[in-house]
């Protein structure tokens, strides 16, 4: 009768109601990690990445470097092509270069032939250096052809001769078709020698003119005296 009234308030066990679960906190952290760096990493991918491509602009992209391949292919072919032809030019120019070689022994070899040959041609009948050592002139169809081989002589000490330079002019003798004899000065022309020369071309005759004899000059240049003279019979 003394106890107290207040009713023990009865309290359920673990066994007879659930507790309301809360989700943890390290899965909360977890998780918002993970959604921030996707974030993050979308973020930097579209602001700072490389932009990504259309269906066409890769197409485009595409056709473009097939074009480079096929143009790096043709440059290529092209590049060995004329590596082939430089070779061939090289090989050519090493032939070339060889015969040219053989052509200047063989050049000596004529010139030193040359020289003993005009060594052993006739002196000039007066003995003028320079000298007319041989000459031919013949009629041909209205012309006058003339060949006239010029020489100076060398001096013992010396290898070489200083040039002559001046004028030839050839006097011709000879008959018209009526039988009149008559004398002309066909055109003079330059000349120039230095231990031997040729002189060689044609000159006009006069109309129905047939030359029978002629006479050739040299002149120094700028002088009136004639250096060497030889006259002979035409042909």
């Amino acid at each position: 009768m003394f106890r107290s009234r207040s009713r023990n308030v009865f309290t359920p066990t673990a066994y007879g109601s659930r507790r309301r679960r809360r989700i943890p906190r390290w899965l909360i952290l977890l998780v918002s990690g993970v959604v921030i760096g996707s974030g993050g990493l979308l973020f930097l991918q579209k602001s700072y990445g490389p932009t990504r491509l259309t269906v066409e602009q890769s197409e485009q992209l595409q056709f473009e470097l097939n074009s480079a391949n096929i143009e790096n292919q043709r440059l290529t072919a092209e590049l060995e092509q004329q590596k082939r032809e430089l070779e061939s030019t090289r090989n050519n120019l090493d032939e070339t270069n060889k015969k040219l070689t053989a052509a200047q022994e063989r050049l000596g070899s004529i010139d030193n032939e040359i020289q003993i040959l005009a060594n052993a041609i006739p002196a000039d009948p007066r003995g003028t250096s320079p000298g007319i050592r041989a000459a031919t002139f013949r009629n041909h169809e209205g012309n006058l052809q003339y060949k006239v081989l010029v020489m100076q002589d060398k001096k013992e000490d010396e290898d070489t001769v200083d040039t002559f330079k001046g004028t030839a002019e050839i006097i011709v003798t000879g008959r018209y078709s009526n039988g009149a004899v008559a004398h002309h000065n066909l055109p003079p022309f330059d000349m120039s020698v230095g231990h031997y020369t040729q002189l060689e071309g044609e000159l006009p005759l006069p109309n129905h003119f047939t030359a029978r004899e002629a006479t050739i000059r040299l002149k120094r240049e700028g002088e009136d005296k004639v250096s060497a003279t030889r006259t002979l019979i035409v042909r």
